[in-house]
């Protein structure tokens, strides 16, 4: 599913509700959610799971096309780790 798909289906749940209203909503979640995560802080959602940054140290990496070497610096990345009712939804 993408967002757009996501702002059409919320918006047909709720009809009382514009479509161009329920995508605001939805992308001022996901900006919260962002600017949350680029502050360096988690985001919990009961239920569904959490976001957190993780930091990956430099390391020495390998270009798949020519096997050369390549130094990868040190990089912050995104992490999701699932809650439980969606573990529980998902392997049931």
């Amino acid at each position: 599913m993408i967002k757009s798909e996501l702002v059409q289906l919320i918006a047909e749940q709720n009809p009382h509700l514009y479509q161009r209203d329920v995508e605001n909503i939805v992308n001022a979640i996901l900006d919260e959610i962002t600017d949350a995560l680029a502050a360096g802080d988690r985001v919990e959602l009961r239920g569904f799971g959490a976001f957190s940054v993780k930091n990956r140290g430099a390391r020495i990496g390998r270009n798949p096309r020519t096997g050369e070497r390549v130094e990868v610096e040190e990089k912050w990345v995104p992490f999701f780790k699932t809650g439980k009712d969606l573990r529980d939804r998902l392997n049931p």
